[in-house]
């Protein structure tokens, strides 16, 4: 919206060409998210708390847990729309890359929201059916693999890039559009399987959306993405204007949700935020560098797959409880621990991430 009304001003005024520079409105992004997820975050504390929209813990959780019980959840509304509106305010709104990706967070996030609102509303935490829930994921997935598959423009666009090699790459073919939906999907419930202590999902996505921030910038430069061997894709660096965003409201909304929580972003955030780093990697061909990046949240979803299919198969438990942060608390540690070191592990993963733009 301002973007394209600096495209217009600066024909009159030299001084509006500034804002054709996709870091600066990277820059401007990121504190206009921060401050509107600031300004508003107590506000939306106080209309939530008054609304008696508390979260409903687990019977079988941490006891530690218990005393969390009516903390305002919801909160990822605030993050979801933050992150809405400083797009809007500072993206190319031509870009089709921009579209999807807001169709993505968006569509997660009302899937998200149904799923709060049955849980608070029904006063359990079992919220929307699982089936209903992956249908609609599905749907919003499927739709967005689609559209980029039917609208690619090159072949680097569906093609599999293998970190730390230089000339491995697979030609996906039709199965793009599995790999994507699996990839945008899978990412879209790691984060919502994390969310479940203070702040412990959402620095980890914020590390990891201003690592897949700078994948984004250099895939839409043709020089910088000729010279560190990655797909160049026309158009993508204007995804850094929404990860500049996700990184802003992140921000904003740890300063609320930080240990002790005053508030919970429940799925309406955990789902979009997860979701926007599916597809961002999809778009920019990074899939592979998220998994490594994002490992905390592999870990977690898959400590959850070992525990179920170890009681089904066997009869016996893994872990004391899962996901995996449980397990930690279970064994001793206090949750501030369990959080500042998976904080840590994903800031030592993020940078192992950036790492494999040189080592090819």
């Amino acid at each position: 919206m301002l973007y394209q009304l600096a495209q217009y001003l600066h024909h009159h005024w030299h001084f509006f060409a500034v804002l054709q520079y996709i870091t600066l409105r990277s820059i401007l992004a990121a504190l206009t998210s921060l401050v509107i997820s600031l300004l508003f975050g107590p506000k939306l504390i106080k209309y939530l708390t008054a609304l008696k929209v508390g979260q409903m813990v687990r019977s079988d959780g941490p006891e530690s847990h218990l005393q969390k019980a009516g903390t305002p959840t919801m909160g990822g509304s605030l993050i979801l729309i933050s992150i809405v509106i400083s797009t809007l305010l500072w993206a190319d709104l031509a870009n089709k890359y921009v579209w999807v990706t807001l169709f993505v967070i968006v569509g997660f996030g009302l899937v998200g929201w149904c799923d709060d609102y049955l849980k608070l509303s029904r006063k359990n935490s079992k919220g929307l059916k699982a089936r209903y829930k992956y249908l609609w994921q599905t749907i919003v997935g499927l739709s967005a693999a689609l559209l980029l598959y039917f609208t690619r423009q090159s072949p680097q666009e569906t093609q599999l890039i293998v970190p730390f090699f230089k000339h491995i790459i697979i030609d996906l073919g039709w199965f793009y559009v599995v790999f994507s939906y699996i990839v945008i999907v899978g990412s879209s419930n790691a984060v919502n399987l994390t969310d479940g202590l203070d702040g412990l999902a959402i620095l980890p996505t914020v590390l990891v959306a201003m690592a897949l921030g700078v994948f984004s910038y250099l895939t839409g430069n043709y020089y910088f993405a000729h010279y560190l061997y990655i797909p160049f894709i026309s158009g993508a660096g204007e995804i850094t204007i929404i990860l500049s965003a996700i990184v802003g409201s992140g921000l904003g909304f740890l300063w609320f949700n930080t240990y002790p929580a005053q508030v919970f972003m429940g799925d309406v955030g955990a789902l979009s935020l997860g979701g926007a780093l599916g597809i961002v990697a999809v778009i920019i061909r990074q899939e592979l560098v998220l998994l490594i990046m994002g490992g905390i949240f592999v870990i977690e979803t898959l400590s959850v797959i070992i525990q179920v299919a170890s009681f089904k198969l066997t009869g016996k438990r893994v872990f004391k409880m899962a996901p995996l942060h449980h397990h930690f608390e279970l064994s001793g540690w206090a949750e501030p621990k369990v959080i500042v070191r998976f904080w840590i592990i994903t800031f030592v993963l993020v940078l192992l991430g950036l790492a494999t733009l040189k080592l090819r």
